[in-house]
């Protein structure tokens, strides 16, 4: 992998060299600091932490930031990957979990012990340490669910489903009678992106990895999963897979959703809003369908995204300081509210709380639920995963092309995962 191999450069280079000098080289005095800091995000995401940003120079002139705005996911890791093998990452990054391990097991992080993070819940910090060290902190808590569109729903002259009791059977039924009352509207688009599969796997008992970095299902849930969404396309509950194709390429305003013609959306948390935007229509976050034969609890408290610190940065201490008011200040937290997900710090939680629009605060509801009940967090992603999403995306487009009939595809897409292990 690209990534991989670009990051390997680093332990070769600075990042290796900066690990063995004390302190590598804080260089805050009197003539100034000046950070980089890089992100990736829409056109909103970038002018509230501009917003951010402007906030924290004000009240600490000494130090100015420089904005490295990478756009799109793909752009901004690519970029980094070229920055951190030449030693020349910025002093602060945001950080994803499908890349966390792999830049820490190569030295490339600093550690973050100097910002405060008292105030968060244990899940939102120890989603961001690795082997007990703090090397990414939590800007937002995320999870998986299943965006019902009330609108399409009401005009079907269909109920929403009981989130509490529903189950997969229960999905496909209202799909179906949906789907079959429009040519133009659909129960659901298929699953979108990995957190689908993740759902169904934890209801099997199993996970993407394990704890240990092994691939952590076998070739029977995998191919469990393609029958059951594969079964839902011939029974055209779902587009043509030409469609679906379409779909999972547009962007959000131009999906399915996003056009208020999907019924049953999966997505994240903090994608809620987003979605509404797009559709202008009405939605309520609903828990994932259950397992008629498991009583496995599906959901996890995932951290949308982190800030880390490059192990390169001459300004460690200020870095941090950085991250410490982003997290932790009111007005950062007023600025950001739920955009980056549901904030970490529990305290500047309840201050955005009464200032939010009713989606976004049942996006805090549906948060807080999980975070009372403790969910069983996925193990950290391991190095070699930061494929599995488009591996797995793929093998299903194979199988809803008639390309690879379902227990081939598993076979095949569990062979592949394992190889990217190593």
């Amino acid at each position: 992998m690209g990534e991989a191999r670009a990051l390997n450069k680093v332990v070769a280079g600075g990042a290796a060299v900066c690990l063995l000098v004390v302190g590598c080289g804080d260089a805050a005095d009197d003539e100034g600091v000046t950070l980089r800091f890089a992100w990736w995000g829409n056109e909103h995401r970038h002018e509230i932490t501009q917003e951010i940003i402007d906030i924290y120079e004000q009240e600490n002139p000494h130090v100015s930031i420089e904005t490295e705005y990478g756009g799109s996911f793909e752009d901004h890791w690519d970029r980094l990957a070229t920055q951190v093998a030449g030693g020349d990452a910025p002093d602060v990054i945001q950080m994803d979990e499908q890349y966390l391990r792999e830049y820490a097991d190569r030295g490339a992080l600093h550690s973050l012990d100097e910002v405060d993070v008292s105030e968060f819940s244990e899940t939102a910090v120890a989603n961001g340490r690795v082997e007990d060290e703090l090397l990414a902190v939590t800007l937002g808590l995320n999870a998986p669910t299943v965006l019902a569109n009330v609108d399409v729903f009401q005009s079907a002259g269909v109920d929403v489903p009981d989130d509490d009791t529903w189950t997969w059977e229960d999905f496909a039924d209202v799909a179906a009678e949906i789907s079959e009352g429009s040519d133009d509207v659909w129960g659901s688009a298929g699953p979108l992106g990995i957190a689908p599969f993740q759902v169904w796997l934890r209801q099997s008992g199993a996970h993407l990895a394990t704890d240990e970095g092994e691939l952590g299902f076998a070739v029977a849930e995998a191919q469990a999963y393609f029958e059951y969404f594969k079964d839902l396309l011939d029974a055209e509950v779902l587009p043509p897979a030409a469609v679906i194709q379409e779909d999972r390429a547009a962007p959000e305003e131009q999906t399915l959703s996003g056009t208020g013609r999907e019924a049953l959306a999966t997505r994240w948390t903090n994608q809620a809003v987003g979605s509404a935007q797009a559709s202008g229509a009405s939605l309520e976050l609903l828990r994932y369908p259950g397992r008629s034969d498991s009583d496995d609890d599906p959901l996890w408290l995932k951290s949308s995204m982190y800030l880390s610190v490059p192990a390169t940065t001459d300004h460690p201490q200020e870095a941090q300081q950085f991250i410490d008011f982003f997290v932790n200040s009111e007005d950062a937290a007023r600025i950001a509210q739920v955009e980056r997900g549901v904030p970490p710090n529990m305290a500047v939680r309840e201050l955005v709380v009464d200032d939010l629009d009713d989606l976004d605060a049942e996006t805090v509801d549906f948060i807080e639920q999980l975070e009372a009940e403790e969910a069983e967090p996925e193990p950290l992603a391991p190095v070699g995963s930061s494929d599995f999403q488009p591996t797995v995306d793929r093998y299903l487009m194979e199988v809803f092309f008639d390309r690879l009939s379902p227990e081939q595809a598993a076979e095949d897409l569990v062979a592949e995962l394992e190889g990217q292990l190593g």
